[in-house]
């Protein structure tokens, strides 16, 4: 049972809210997640990270009892001692996103492309090398065409002549919703998924499993993908002091940056109440 007082589920992106800037999550974080699971919340990790990064992501939130993972697209739920089930598991069609691509080329000229294709342990990103790309992810350069012979969980594009906000407010412009959901999540990209999936619809998933209502939810983020489920949730919605500032202009409160453990800080207080 939950502790009254308490929202019945709590979910918290993780690069930029969870996770520190050096990439490490605190023993502090570790154990108030702990006490919240304790507590009877069920806590679940909402993150635009692909199923190649599952071992990184529950190493990160080891008290994770659901994964919503590329940014909505796989949903996990982790409780079944026999191991994982997979609730959801979404693909763009290879024939979508060669359509989208060049759409969006014929108005911004050539992007930069590269496709997550595999969920494998690691398995490599593909398509044009970028080194701006903010993490140390294997990659394989591949030539478009054969990007876009695969279906993906997720695309990213980019031009060096917009910044990613004007971008993605330009592509949702070409791009209808039914089509697909585009998104960044502050890697510099705009994020392409499969028509319907965001973290919103992600954590649905996960709330319809527990019997849970979006207004007894309570979320953490920082960056434009976590939006739609700032907009789904309802017991409150909590921005990291460097959050981006759509963000922080929809949450109902600021806690401390993602470096000084803003998420526990949070939780520890509403936990000691």
């Amino acid at each position: 049972m939950t502790r009254p007082g308490l929202p019945k589920l709590i979910a918290t992106d993780l690069d930029g809210t969870l996770v520190r800037s050096d990439d490490t999550v605190s023993a502090y974080t570790h154990q108030v997640l702990d006490r919240v699971r304790a507590a009877g919340v069920p806590v679940v990790a909402a993150t635009g990270r692909g199923p190649r990064l599952t071992e990184l992501t529950r190493n990160d939130i080891r008290a994770a009892d659901f994964l919503v993972m590329a940014g909505g697209g796989r949903v996990v739920d982790q409780r079944d001692p026999t191991g994982p089930v997979v609730l959801r598991d979404e693909r763009l069609s290879a024939g979508v996103l060669a359509e989208l691509i060049s759409k969006l080329e014929v108005e911004f000229g050539p992007l930069t492309v590269m496709v997550e294709a595999l969920d494998g342990h690691d398995a490599p990103l593909w398509g044009d090398f970028d080194a701006s790309w903010p993490y140390p992810t294997l990659f394989e350069s591949r030539s478009r065409a054969e990007c876009l012979s695969h279906d993906v969980i997720k695309a990213f594009a980019r031009t060096t002549d917009r910044h990613v906000d004007e971008l993605l407010a330009a592509a949702r412009e070409i791009v209808p919703a039914d089509m697909a959901a585009l998104t960044q999540a502050g890697l510099g990209f705009v994020e392409i998924s499969p028509p319907g999936v965001d973290k919103a619809t992600g954590l649905t998933v996960v709330a319809e499993s527990l019997g849970v209502d979006p207004t007894e939810v309570l979320v953490f983020g920082d960056q434009p993908n976590d939006l739609p489920m700032f907009e789904w949730a309802g017991w409150h919605r909590v921005a990291v002091a460097n959050a981006h500032p759509a963000v922080r202009a929809a949450a109902d409160a600021v806690t401390l940056r993602n470096d000084d453990d803003g998420v526990a800080v949070f939780l520890d207080r509403l936990l000691s109440r």
